[in-house]
């Protein structure tokens, strides 16, 4: 162990620093699922977009390509769904928030699964309850900082909701 480290280990002992953490670990305190919800969103309309494609010639390069595009944004975008709400989760969320909202472990629980199926699945019902479950959790962000919450239909092609603040 060098000589640093064991200075600041008894630093640390001597003055009790707090821990601090935070999706980036500085903390900055920013947090919002809005990222979530815009990359669940994404989902739904590149499912979209693939039911669409799957009625023209699959067999030319062009369909082809657009597939496989539409399969790799959608593949990341639920990957960003799942993180996003990780790190809120893991990052934003104390016990008291938990306590206050039975249903969050849960909620993440399943919406975690739902982003998976939603990658496995070209049914746009699966994108669906994935939009849905990531607008719940936005609500219940929003619950804990005590801040109502409205849906907003999006001017986006998916025609879907948004979960925004009430502010």
């Amino acid at each position: 162990m060098g000589i640093s480290k064991k200075i600041l280990g008894k630093m640390d002992r001597l003055l009790g620093f707090e821990v601090a953490y935070a999706h980036c670990d500085i903390p900055c305190g920013i947090y919002d699922p809005h990222a979530a919800q815009l990359a669940a969103h994404t989902v739904v309309r590149m499912d979209m977009l693939i039911a669409d494609l799957s009625k023209a010639d699959g067999a030319s390069p062009e369909t082809r390509n657009k597939m496989i595009r539409y399969v790799k944004v959608k593949e990341e975008h639920a990957e960003i769904c799942k993180h996003e709400v990780a790190v809120i989760w893991g990052d934003y969320m104390k016990p008291e928030h938990a306590k206050a909202n039975p249903e969050l472990n849960e909620l993440v629980w399943n919406t975690l699964k739902l982003a998976g199926k939603a990658k496995q699945s070209t049914d746009i019902k699966d994108a669906e309850a994935l939009l849905e479950s990531v607008q719940k959790f936005a609500e219940a962000f929003w619950k804990t900082k005590k801040i109502e919450t409205i849906r907003v239909k999006s001017f986006y092609p998916t025609e879907r909701t948004f979960v925004y603040p009430k502010v």
